[in-house]
C-alpha cells in the first residue's frame, strides 16, 4: 500500500517505492504545484499517471540516465544537424531556439501520435510545467521550420540537473535534432547527466544506460546544489572535444518494470 499525500503531506522516502507489483511507484495524490514538482524532482521523484487517475508519483531502481558526454549521434544525424546549423546561422528555413515556445512544445508532446493516442500529458501536466517554466526551472528545445514548430523537448533544471520529459517530431529526426542542440548546451554548462526515468531500446541507442537509483541520487544531490545556468542560448549542436567533462563510468543494471511512458515522445521517454 503506498500512502495518499494531502498538498501539505512531505514525500516518503524513495527507499519506500515498491518493487514487484508497480516497482518505483512510491505515493499517490497531492498536486502538481510549482513547489510540490520542486521538491519532487530534488528528491529523485517524478510524476506519471493516466487521464483518471490520482497524481502518481515514481522513483525508479535502476534509474535510466545519458551521460551528456555519451551522448550518440549516427552519421545521418550528424549530416542534418550540420544542415539545419548553417541554416540557423544563416537566416535560413531551419531555426534552433530555447525557450520561445515552451507551452507549445508541451502541448505538440501531448497531441496523438500517428500510432495511437495522445501521451499522458494533460492539461494539469502543462499547467504544472508551465508553472515551472515562469519560475525559470522548465526550457524547451525547438526547431523550426519556414517558421512552423516541427519538433521539440522539454524538461526541468535545477542547478547542473538536467530531468528530461518528452520530446514530439513532425518532419523527421526534429525530435533528434532538438535533444541534439539541448544536450550539447547542457554540455558546454556542466550539466553532466539528464535523468531519462525508464529504460527503453531507443534511450539506450542514444547513449543511455541504467545506474543504481543510490548512484543518480549521489549525482543529483551534488548537482542541484550547483549555481543554475543564467543564459539559455542557443550554440552549435556539438561539443568540442575538449569540454568534455569526465563521466563516470556507467554499469548496466537489471532492468526495472518502470511506468510505461512509450507515449511520451523517443529519447527522454520519448520516441521520435
Amino acid at each position: 500500500m503506498i500512502p495518499w499525500l494531502e498538498t501539505d503531506t512531505p514525500f516518503p522516502d524513495v527507499s519506500k517505492a515498491l518493487t514487484v507489483e508497480a516497482p518505483g511507484l512510491l505515493a499517490a495524490g497531492a498536486d502538481l504545484s510549482p513547489p510540490r514538482l520542486l521538491q519532487a524532482y530534488r528528491n529523485g521523484i517524478f510524476p506519471w499517471f493516466s487521464e483518471g487517475q490520482p497524481i502518481l508519483w515514481w522513483s525508479t531502481d535502476p534509474r535510466m540516465v545519458l551521460y551528456t558526454a555519451d551522448f550518440k549521434v549516427s552519421d545521418s544525424l550528424a549530416k542534418t544537424l550540420r544542415k539545419v546549423e548553417r541554416s540557423r546561422l544563416d537566416g535560413g528555413r531551419w531555426d534552433v531556439r530555447f525557450d520561445s515556445a515552451f507551452s507549445d512544445v508541451m502541448r505538440a508532446c501531448a497531441a496523438p501520435r500517428r500510432d495511437g493516442p495522445g501521451t499522458w500529458i494533460s492539461d494539469e501536466i502543462v499547467d504544472g510545467y508551465s508553472g515551472l517554466h515562469v519560475l525559470g526551472y522548465a526550457h524547451s528545445s525547438e526547431v523550426w521550420l519556414d517558421g512552423e514548430l516541427v519538433g521539440g523537448a522539454y524538461g526541468v533544471c535545477i542547478g547542473r540537473m538536467f530531468y528530461g520529459e518528452s520530446m514530439f517530431a513532425r518532419v523527421s529526426d526534429a525530435s533528434k535534432v532538438a535533444l541534439a542542440y539541448l544536450v550539447a548546451f547542457l554540455r558546454r554548462h556542466g550539466v553532466r547527466m539528464v535523468d531519462c526515468q525508464q529504460e527503453t531500446g531507443h534511450l539506450a541507442s542514444l547513449g543511455a544506460a541504467p545506474i543504481p537509483r543510490s548512484r543518480f541520487l549521489e549525482h543529483l544531490r551534488a548537482a542541484i546544489a550547483e549555481p543554475p545556468i543564467g543564459d539559455w542560448t542557443v550554440g552549435p549542436p556539438f561539443a568540442a572535444r575538449d569540454d568534455k567533462p569526465s563521466a563516470a563510468s556507467v554499469t548496466p543494471a537489471a532492468s526495472a518494470a518502470a511506468p510505461d511512458r512509450s507515449g511520451n515522445s523517443p529519447a527522454i521517454p520519448l520516441d521520435g
